[in-house]
């Protein structure tokens, strides 16, 4: 990562990626003039182990189908390759270590609320700046005084689609084209993923 000044770090299982992801992803390319941003896929997230995900090794190639043809998004193995759990602390640490100058930590708000639970949140902060992505239209949520100056908002374009949705979407047999990129999709067809019939 010595060839990224600014790196912009995208958590989340991406189960499946879809185009929201890569809107987001962009906005913070250029709102915070990143050389690089890393999509890092959990292999088992801690906050959500309550049903079950597609494989990781299948999320992975799927990211990297939908990121092909932009230089500047890449996809991090770090998580998927990590026995156990998946901390950001963890990730964090591993990529100031590589050389990365300034980290850029891009969360949902629904991440932010739950911050304070995660492993070493403090920790977190002191090694990149978090990115918010807020719920809706002129949602800003309260900043803990321990993350003051630490915390930017990132308001891309809205768009209304969440992977849950499209899980849903998809056991029903309703289209999901345009929702996923193509690459993605196929590949999501291809292995049977989310319900989908081989073809």
């Amino acid at each position: 990562m010595r060839d990224a000044a600014r790196l912009g770090v995208f958590g989340g299982t991406f189960d499946p990626v879809h185009v929201g992801h890569l809107i987001m992803a962009q906005e913070a390319l250029l709102r915070l003039r990143l050389d690089r941003l890393l999509f890092v896929p959990a292999a088992r997230p801690a906050h959500k182990r309550s049903r079950a995900l597609a494989s990781v090794e299948h999320r992975v190639a799927m990211l990297r189908l939908a990121v092909r043809g932009e230089p500047r998004f890449g996809v991090s193995t770090l998580e998927a390759d990590r026995d156990g759990v998946s901390f950001t602390v963890d990730t964090l640490e591993a990529l100031a270590r590589s050389g990365a100058r300034s980290l850029f930590f891009v969360m949902g708000q629904d991440s932010l609320d739950d911050f304070p639970t995660w492993r070493e949140p403090e920790r977190i902060a002191r090694l990149a700046r978090l990115v918010v992505v807020p719920r809706g239209e002129g949602s800003r949520p309260a900043v803990a005084a321990a993350l003051r100056g630490r915390v930017s908002f990132l308001t891309p374009p809205r768009i209304g689609i969440s992977s849950s949705e499209i899980r849903r979407r998809l056991k029903r047999g309703l289209p999901v084209r345009y929702w996923i990129p193509d690459l993605a999709l196929d590949y999501a067809r291809r292995n049977g993923l989310y319900g989908i019939r081989r073809r």
